[in-house]
């Protein structure tokens, strides 16, 4: 077996039959095609597709975000036209024309129930499962506060919300998502201190992800990995989860002074791009990882990030492509 770990950053396309007939039936039965996609494909570890965040009588709804926060005692999806002005005022959001939602009050976790939406799913299959949790940074920026007026303390709240949320959740990894912090690296310590929060709940391998940005296929936030080290090296996780293929790979050496107790995930699939990988390809993106950092570091490749805007046809062949080149390179080292 290989010392290298496939998996998927989280999501996948949702099927056009399940957004054409949206029901609980159908809901269903595509998280049941998702996580079979994955395992034909080979992934040693599979997610439900983010499709637990998938809300029939809303099928055009945000998962990543309104899916955690609109359920929340303390926030109002109501906003005046003095709000929305405030909040269109904010830098790092212009692809963005609402915020979430507005805090108007002490948050409570409402009618949020992530362990009743894992439970709903993970009986579906028998491979490992990762179960993904948006972080409580990046939440905290599409809020527009009108509460704390404290991006720590409206921070802090949301992490102790979420950490109570996935107590008892036995996902084989659980994995938190960032991808504000990269444009305002000066938000590292607070970022940090809330995903650790969240993690310290966690009963399996703790993974944090952070990307660019990939929404309709475009890179949202600029900005280096050296300026993101000491966020890396503040967090108490076991691996992450990071995007490489479209950056490049100029930047490994930066993970020199990454602590040793953080395994490297390696982004090795392009999914801003429908051009599927070769197993040579992905095999050389390895090797290079190795040359730099040691074999013994990258105990991780996936994608750079979700699956959801590709076609299936892509994105199932994308992961076939991940799985051969993992064993290819596996291969050269037997």
């Amino acid at each position: 077996m290989s010392s290298i770990q496939t998996t998927v950053v989280g999501s996948y396309p949702v099927p056009e039959w399940l957004r054409a007939f949206p029901t609980s039936g159908n809901l269903r039965d595509a998280v049941m095609v998702v996580m079979k996609a994955q395992e034909l494909a080979g992934l040693d570890v599979i997610s439900d597709g983010e499709l637990s965040r998938f809300d029939v009588n809303h099928p055009e709804t945000n998962g990543m975000i309104d899916y955690f926060v609109r359920p929340l005692e303390g926030i109002d999806a109501s906003l005046s036209r003095r709000e929305l002005d405030a909040f269109r005022k904010k830098t790092g959001f212009g692809f963005r024309a609402r915020p979430a939602g507005v805090v108007r009050g002490k948050l409570g976790e409402g009618t949020l129930d992530l362990r009743a939406d894992h439970a709903t799913f993970s009986r579906l299959t028998r491979t490992p499962l990762k179960f993904t949790v948006t972080s409580p940074y990046m939440l905290a920026k599409t809020l527009l506060d009108e509460h704390y007026r404290n991006l720590e303390g409206l921070v802090m709240d949301l992490a102790e919300l979420l950490a109570r949320q996935i107590e008892g959740i036995d996902a084989a990894v659980i994995q938190v998502d960032e991808a504000n912090l990269p444009g305002s690296p000066q938000d590292a310590d607070v970022a940090a201190r809330g995903i650790n929060r969240v993690l310290g709940s966690a009963q399996g391998e703790r993974a944090v992800h952070l990307c660019f940005g990939n929404y309709g296929g475009q890179t949202i936030q600029k900005g280096f990995f050296r300026d993101l080290l000491p966020f890396f090296n503040g967090l108490d996780c076991d691996h992450l989860v990071l995007e490489f293929a479209r950056r490049g790979y100029e930047e490994l050496p930066v993970f020199r002074d990454l602590k040793p107790e953080i395994a490297l995930g390696l982004g090795v699939i392009d999914i801003k791009d429908n051009e599927v990988e070769s197993a040579g390809e992905v095999a050389r993106r390895i090797e290079k990882a190795a040359d730099v950092l040691g074999a013994e570091r990258v105990k991780w490749i996936h994608p750079d990030c979700g699956f959801w805007m590709l076609s299936r046809s892509v994105a199932d062949r994308k992961m076939r492509a991940l799985v051969a080149g993992r064993d290819l390179w596996a291969g050269g080292r037997a």
